[in-house]
C-alpha cells in the first residue's frame, strides 16, 4: 500500500483508498484461489484501518455505516460489503450523496439506483437544495451522539433552503483536523463537553495539527476556554466558516474572550430549533449574490425598450434573418439580462447604492479587505486606477522592473518619477524571479540619505509573479515601514486571487498581511520590541540596517492595495477583476481621488454580465473555495509527481523546483523541492511561513530544452496544434502549465499521456536518426540548455530625464511625451545602424516601450539608456511578438539633438534654481 507521504492531501488519500477498497473487495468476490483471497483480505483490512482514521470527519457514509461494513467483512459477507463499498465510492465520485439518501444495503435498492448522477443537467442540479455538513464538537458516547443528531434532524423543514448532515467529533484537535479534511463543513457547533486532545493519531493528522499552533500552549488552557479557543483557531485556517458556541459560562466571562468566527453564543440551553435557524441563516448570508439575483429578476420583467442597445431583450437578434445563429448559440437569458439601465432593481457601477454596492461589500468580507471595488475591463485598468488615485506628479515610486506593462503605463499617466527595482535573474531559464528585500531596503535608505524620503510614495510589486514566485508580504511591509512609515503598497495579485482560500497560501496575501500588521502594531509586545531595537540601532550604518530585520514604529500607517484578476484564477467572465483596499488613510486622504480615478478609467456602460459573474464568483469561493483550491493544488502536485517519477519523461523534460527558481539564500527553510521520489511530499507550511520567497505549487514550469524545441515552438506547434493543449506562458526553454479551480485529474492524466507520447516519438526519431541528424539535435539541445544569453538588468534613465545624479529615479512621463514629436525620434536597425552607433560610443536612448513576448514585460522603457547587455539580449531573442518594435524600421530611439537639448535645458534650469 502507498505511503501516506506519497499523498499531498487527505481528500486525495481518502478518494484513492475507497477506490482501492472497492477493487480489492470486488476481486475477493470473483476469486477462487484461497491464497489470492487471503492476500486481498489482508489488503482490505489495511484499507479499512487506514480509512478508519479519516472517516470520522465526514458525514457520509458515516461511522456507523463504516463500522457495519467492516463487521460484515470480518463475518465473510463479501458480496454485501462489495455492494456497499461500490455505492459509497460511486456516491463520493458523483456527489450523489449531496442530493439524496444513498442506501447501502442490497435489499434497499432505491428507484434512482440506475440513474447516473454525473449525467444530471445543470438545470436539474440547480433545482436541488445545496448540501453541507455541520461539525458538532462534544465528547459524547454513541447514544448521546444519536440523540444530538436526531434532534437536529427533527428541526428540518421542507421550506429550508439548504440540507445538512451533522458530524460529531470529541475534541478541539479533532475539530481542527475536520475543517482541514472536510470541505463540506460550513458551520461548527462547540459544546461544553469538548476535550482538547485527539485520540486519532497518524502521520497525516500530525502534519495538519503541526500547522495550527496558536502562539499559546494549548495544554495550559482551561477546559472552559476550549470552545472559544477553537473558534479563534478555525478563523486562522477557514475564516469563511460560521461557529456557534454553547457554553455554561456567564455573559461577563465570555465578553472578554476572543471568539474568532463565533456568530452567536448559546447559554446553557438545548434550543435546537434556534441553532438550526442560525446555521441556515449563516450559510444563507454567504449564499447571497445580490447583483446576480437582481439581474435575474430584471430579465423576467416585461419591459419596453426605448434606450440604447438594440440587442437588449434580444430584439435585434430575434427579428433578424441573418444572425439567428448567435441567438441559438448563446440562448435567450444573456440577452434578456442585457441592458444599459441602472434602475428597475439594478444599480450603477460608477455610483453604486443598491445591489452592486452590497455585492462589493460581500466581496470585501470574503477577501478580507476594508473596501472592494469591481472592474469590468481587467486588472490592467485596476492598476492604473490605484496608481492615478495615489500618485501625484513628481512622487517617487519604487517599481518591480518586470511587472505587468499596465504599471509602467500607469506611471506615465500619473507623472511619477520611477525607480526601477531589479529582480534576481534565472539566466538558465531566461526568466526573472522577484525583487530581494535587501534591494528594496537599499534603495529606500539611499533615498533617505539623499533627502528624498518625503517624496517616496509607493512600492509596487507583483505577488505572485507569472512564474509563481511569491513574496513574504508581511515581512516586506514591516521592514519598509521601518524606513518609510507611511509608504503605500500596491501588490499586483492578478494571478493570486485564489490564495485567500487556502490556509497555507492566505498568509502571503496582501489583505491578510495588512490585517495582521495592523493588529500587531497595536500590541504592547510590538511597542516593547520596537523600543528595544531602536536602542540597539543607535548610530547604526546602512549596512547594519540592511543586515537587520527591522521593526516598524507603532505609529506606522498600514496602507495596502491589491489588484486581482478574478477571471484568471476564480470564476468570472473575462475581464472581471477586483481592487481590494486596506488603507488606514483611505477615508481621509484617498477616497475622493480614488473615485475620480475610478470614473476616469471605468466605462459608463459596464458589462452587467461581468459584474454578475464577479458576484457569483465571490459566492462560490465563500462556500466552496477551500475545496476547489485544495483540489487545484492536488492536481498540480499530481502533475509534478507524475513527471518527476517517470523515467521516460525525465529524459526530455524537467519540472523546475523551488531550488531551481529561488536561490538558496532566499529559502531559509532549506526546502528545495516539493516532491522527492524517495521521501514523498514536502510540507509546504514551513516554507510559506519562513522563506523570503516561495513557489506557488499550482504553477508547474517544465523545462523543454531537452526536446530540442524552444518554448514558443513547443507551445504552438506541439501542444496546441497537435494536441489541443492551451498554455499562456513560455520562456526560451520552458513552458508553464497553470492549474486552476476547474482543473480535473482527467486533465492532468491527459497531459501526462501527451508528454509520454511526445517522449516516445522523440525516442523513435532519434533511433532512426543519422549521425548528422543526431548531431543537429544535440546542438539544438545544447543551445537551449547551455548557451543561454544573460538577462539584462535595468540600465538607467538618461540624464535628461533624471532630476539629479544622487538616486536613479527618472521622469518616464517626460520621455513618453517627448516621443510624440517625430522630429525627436529616429529608427535604428538592431544588427546595423544601432550596433554601429553603440560601437562609436554614442549614448542611445529608447523612445518607446519595448515588450517582447516572452518574457512579457518591458525590457526598455521611454528614456532608458540602451546598454550592450540589452542589445545582445534583443538580438538573441527568437520570438514572433515584440510590442513597440518595428521589424521593418528598427528600434525607435531619441535623436542625439533631442538628447542634447534635454541636457542643455536641464543645465539652464539648474543654474536658474
Amino acid at each position: 500500500m502507498d505511503s501516506v507521504s506519497e499523498y499531498y492531501s487527505a481528500t486525495q488519500l481518502r478518494s484513492d483508498r475507497w477506490a482501492a477498497l472497492r477493487a480489492a473487495v470486488s476481486a475477493i468476490c470473483r476469486e477462487t484461489s484461497q491464497a489470492k483471497i487471503k492476500n486481498y483480505s489482508d489488503e482490505v483490512q489495511e484499507l479499512f484501518k487506514a480509512l478508519s482514521r479519516i472517516e470520522p470527519y465526514w458525514a457520509f457514509p458515516g461511522m456507523p455505516a463504516f463500522v457495519h461494513m467492516r463487521r460484515q467483512f470480518d463475518n465473510g459477507h463479501f458480496e454485501d460489503v462489495a455492494f456497499s463499498v461500490t455505492r459509497v465510492t460511486r456516491a463520493l465520485t458523483t456527489g450523489s450523496y449531496r442530493r439524496r439518501s444513498i442506501p447501502l444495503e442490497r435489499d434497499s435498492m432505491d428507484e434512482e439506483e440506475n440513474n447516473d448522477e454525473a449525467l444530471l443537467s445543470p438545470e436539474a442540479r440547480a433545482m436541488t437544495r445545496p448540501y453541507f455538513e455541520v461539525l458538532i464538537v462534544d465528547n459524547v458516547n454513541d447514544q448521546q451522539e444519536r440523540w444530538i443528531k436526531s434532534n437536529m434532524e427533527r428541526m428540518r423543514r421542507i421550506e429550508d433552503p439548504f440540507h445538512y448532515e451533522a458530524v460529531v467529533v470529541p475534541s478541539l484537535e479533532d475539530a481542527l483536523i475536520a475543517v482541514l479534511f472536510n470541505h463540506n463543513i460550513q458551520a461548527i457547533v462547540a459544546r461544553p463537553g469538548l476535550t482538547l486532545k485527539s485520540r486519532n493519531e497518524n502521520e497525516l493528522l500530525k502534519k495538519y495539527l503541526s500547522h495550527l499552533g496558536s502562539g499559546e500552549d494549548l495544554d495550559n488552557l482551561l477546559p472552559e476556554n476550549y470552545g472559544a479557543e477553537l473558534c479563534r483557531l478555525i478563523q486562522q485556517v477557514r475564516p469563511e466558516l460560521d461557529a456557534y458556541l454553547v457554553t455554561e459560562r456567564s455573559v461577563e466571562e465570555i465578553a472578554g474572550l476572543d471568539l474568532g468566527i463565533c456568530r452567536r453564543v448559546f447559554y446553557n440551553q438545548e434550543d435546537f430549533m434556534e441553532l438550526h435557524l442560525n446555521i441556515l441563516r449563516g450559510v444563507g448570508a454567504r449564499n447571497k449574490s445580490p447583483f446576480f439575483t437582481a439581474l435575474v429578476e430584471y430579465s423576467k420583467q416585461p419591459t419596453g425598450v426605448f434606450h440604447a442597445m438594440p440587442i437588449s431583450r434580444g430584439k435585434s437578434i430575434s427579428r433578424s434573418h441573418w444572425i439567428q445563429d448567435m441567438g441559438a448559440f448563446y440562448g435567450p437569458n444573456i440577452f434578456l439580462a442585457e441592458t444599459s439601465a441602472t434602475s428597475g432593481g439594478l444599480d450603477s457601477l460608477l455610483e453604486p447604492s443598491g445591489p452592486i454596492k452590497k455585492a462589493q461589500e460581500l466581496a470585501s468580507r470574503a477577501f478580507g479587505s476594508k473596501q472592494t471595488f469591481f472592474a469590468t475591463n481587467g486588472t490592467s485598468t485596476c492598476n492604473k486606477i490605484v496608481v492615478q488615485a495615489l500618485v501625484r506628479p513628481g512622487d517617487i515610486v519604487l517599481v518591480d522592473r518586470d511587472c505587468h506593462k499596465s504599471h509602467h503605463y500607469g506611471m506615465v499617466l500619473a507623472g511619477a518619477e520611477v525607480l526601477y527595482l531589479d529582480s534576481y535573474p534565472l539566466n538558465e531559464y531566461s526568466m526573472y524571479g522577484a525583487v530581494p528585500l535587501r534591494e528594496i531596503k537599499h534603495q529606500l535608505l539611499a533615498l533617505k540619505a539623499a533627502g528624498k524620503l518625503d517624496r517616496v510614495r509607493m512600492l509596487l510589486l507583483t505577488n505572485c509573479t507569472f512564474d509563481g514566485v511569491v513574496y513574504n508580504v508581511q515581512r516586506v511591509m514591516e521592514e519598509c515601514l521601518a524606513i518609510k512609515p507611511d509608504l503605500v503598497f500596491l501588490w499586483d495579485e492578478a494571478w493570486f486571487a485564489f490564495a485567500r482560500f487556502s490556509p497555507t497560501y492566505r498568509q502571503r496575501t496582501a489583505m491578510r498581511s495588512a490585517n495582521n500588521l495592523r493588529k500587531r502594531l497595536r500590541s504592547d509586545q510590538h511597542v516593547a520590541a520596537f523600543e528595544a531595537q531602536q536602542k540597539q540601532l543607535e548610530g547604526a550604518s546602512d549596512e547594519d540596517l540592511l543586515n537587520t530585520r527591522l521593526i516598524p514604529p507603532p505609529t506606522a500607517r498600514v496602507r495596502a492595495y491589491a489588484t486581482q484578476s478574478t477571471h484568471k484564477t476564480l470564476t468570472s467572465l473575462r475581464q472581471g477583476s477586483m481592487i481590494h483596499v486596506n488603507d488606514q488613510d483611505f477615508k481621509g486622504e484617498v477616497e475622493q481621488n480614488f473615485h475620480e480615478a475610478y470614473m476616469t478609467h471605468t466605462s459608463t456602460s459596464p458589462n452587467y454580465q461581468i459584474i454578475a459573474s464577479l458576484d457569483v464568483g465571490r459566492r462560490q469561493v465563500e462556500l466552496e473555495g477551500f475545496e476547489f483550491v485544495q483540489r487545484q493544488i492536488e492536481a498540480a502536485m499530481a502533475l509534478r509527481r507524475a513527471i518527476s517519477s517517470h523515467p521516460l519523461l525525465q529524459k526530455y523534460f524537467k519540472v523546475l523546483t523551488a531550488g531551481d527558481m529561488i536561490p538558496d539564500c532566499y529559502r531559509q527553510s532549506g526546502v528545495s523541492s516539493y516532491f522527492d521520489t524517495e521521501q514523498g511530499w514536502t510540507d509546504l507550511w514551513e516554507c510559506w511561513e519562513r522563506d523570503d520567497f516561495v513557489l506557488d505549487a499550482t504553477r508547474v514550469t517544465l523545462a523543454v530544452g531537452g526536446t530540442g524545441w524552444d518554448g514558443d515552438t513547443f507551445k504552438n506547434q506541439v501542444l496546441m496544434d497537435k494536441y489541443g493543449i492551451q498554455i499562456n506562458k513560455t520562456s526560451r526553454n520552458t513552458v508553464l502549465f497553470m492549474t486552476n479551480i476547474g482543473t480535473t485529474r482527467s486533465s492532468v492524466a491527459y497531459l501526462i499521456e501527451v508528454l509520454v507520447e511526445i517522449a516516445n516519438e522523440l525516442d523513435d526519431l532519434l533511433d532512426d536518426a543519422s549521425n548528422m541528424e543526431r548531431l543537429a539535435f544535440d546542438r539544438r539541445v545544447a543551445n537551449l540548455t547551455e548557451n543561454y544569453p544573460p538577462l539584462p538588468d535595468f540600465s538607467r534613465f538618461h540624464d535628461g530625464f533624471r532630476p539629479d545624479n544622487l538616486t536613479p529615479e527618472g521622469d518616464i512621463r517626460k520621455a513618453y511625451y517627448l516621443s510624440y514629436d517625430e522630429k525627436n525620434c529616429d529608427y535604428l536597425e538592431l544588427n546595423g545602424s544601432l550596433k554601429a552607433a553603440m560601437e562609436e560610443g554614442k549614448e542611445l536612448v529608447s523612445a518607446s516601450f519595448i515588450i517582447p513576448y516572452p518574457p512579457g514585460f518591458p525590457i526598455l522603457v521611454p528614456g532608458q539608456v540602451i546598454s550592450r547587455e540589452i542589445l545582445d539580449f534583443m538580438r538573441a531573442l527568437d520570438v514572433n511578438e515584440i510590442h513597440g518594435y518595428r521589424a521593418d524600421l528598427g528600434l525607435r530611439v531619441f535623436t542625439q539633438d533631442a538628447l542634447a537639448n534635454l541636457v542643455s535645458d536641464k543645465t539652464i534650469q539648474t543654474a536658474a534654481e
